[in-house]
């Protein structure tokens, strides 16, 4: 898929109705990410299953951000194993994560994207039966992410998340 570059195009969610608090043009952002990381952040593309840093990374302690604008998403404590080739989380930092249905490609899902920047994450799946707090399982890009090997970032972010608008407001 990586070399496929239509993919993202095709995907048409309510996401795009919003703005976020980081602004940046598609040269700016161009300019901090690299192909990949702008393919999927900035076009919703998806990685390769099992092909991400991050799918079989299973620390004690640390923080997830976005590998875009560095909020903190996920700590690792919300990390769970699912077996599904993605990272999988069940839950997300308060405020950190936006939700938008996604209709694309014949199907009924939920986009989650980072709320300060509006970068890609993946879905968020309900109901699938994994023995979580929400019964959720957030399956994010692992090039969507960076990560913090101490929980300093989400110090720094708790009550600093800002939330994006709905431009149609």
């Amino acid at each position: 898929m990586a070399g496929i570059p239509i993919i993202g195009a095709l995907f048409s969610s309510s996401s795009s109705k919003m703005t976020y608090p980081d602004q940046r043009t598609n040269d700016e952002w161009r300019a901090v990410l690299n192909k990949e990381q702008f393919r999927i952040l900035r076009e919703k593309g998806t990685e390769p299953p099992g092909s991400g840093k991050f799918d079989k990374h299973h620390p004690e302690t640390g923080v997830y951000s976005c590998a875009g604008c560095n909020t903190p998403l996920y700590t690792a404590r919300h990390k769970f194993k699912s077996g599904c080739g993605w990272p999988a989380y069940f839950d997300s930092i308060p405020g950190a994560v936006t939700r938008h249905q996604d209709r694309t490609f014949g199907m009924a899902r939920t986009e989650i994207v980072c709320s300060n920047c509006g970068g890609h994450l993946g879905h968020v799946f309900k109901g699938e039966g994994f023995d979580t707090p929400t019964d959720e399982r957030h399956c994010v890009n692992s090039i969507s992410l960076s990560f913090s090997p101490d929980d300093v970032p989400l110090a720094k972010a708790e009550g600093s998340v800002s939330q994006p608008k709905d431009s149609k407001a």
